[in-house]
């Protein structure tokens, strides 16, 4: 049987609800109610079916963008968003800081090598990763997306508190 683009979307959306409201991705965002009310027309539903652009904010100004990759902690980290966090210097490689909870790392592979510019999630500490040079492969590592702008602003050295949120 044969669908139309709209019907394949409108089902693709639903499994995406249906997969997030299972792993309380959206329901740990706020209250609880609002995963329930979520519509197909919801935008926050549509930035999901679609790639994940985040900004990140200091002193209102936007320092850095990315893109989330299509997998569960990448969703699951954007279900937790906005989020103010402290951006601290680790192994002068990369910007750490501490996420509210863990992450989803379903589907993850066991880690990979990450690359100057990605996002991360190290789930054995269960903190944010934003690397600003190479790095060799580590067990636990998971990709959650990469910086298309904003890497001078991670190689500066310092603590910085940051806002991250889903681009409009």
């Amino acid at each position: 049987m044969l669908h139309t683009l709209a019907e394949s979307r409108r089902k693709i959306c639903t499994c995406l609800i249906l997969t997030l409201l299972w792993a309380g991705g959206l329901a740990a965002a706020g209250d609880g109610t609002r995963a329930a009310s979520l519509q197909p027309s919801d935008p926050a539903l549509r930035r999901l079916a679609t790639p994940m652009k985040i900004h990140m904010t200091l002193d209102g100004a936007v320092i850095a963008s990315a893109t989330l990759d299509n997998n569960d902690s990448a969703r699951d980290f954007a279900a937790l968003l906005p989020l103010t966090l402290t951006l601290k210097d680790y192994a002068a490689t990369e910007k750490i800081a501490d996420l509210p909870r863990k992450l989803s790392i379903q589907g993850a592979p066991e880690g990979y090598q990450p690359s100057t510019g990605d996002i991360s999630y190290y789930a054995p500490w269960g903190n944010l990763a934003i690397f600003h040079k190479d790095f060799s492969y580590s067990s636990g590592l998971v990709r959650l997306g990469r910086l298309e702008s904003g890497l001078d602003a991670m190689r500066r050295p310092g603590a910085r508190s940051v806002r991250v949120e889903l681009a409009l």
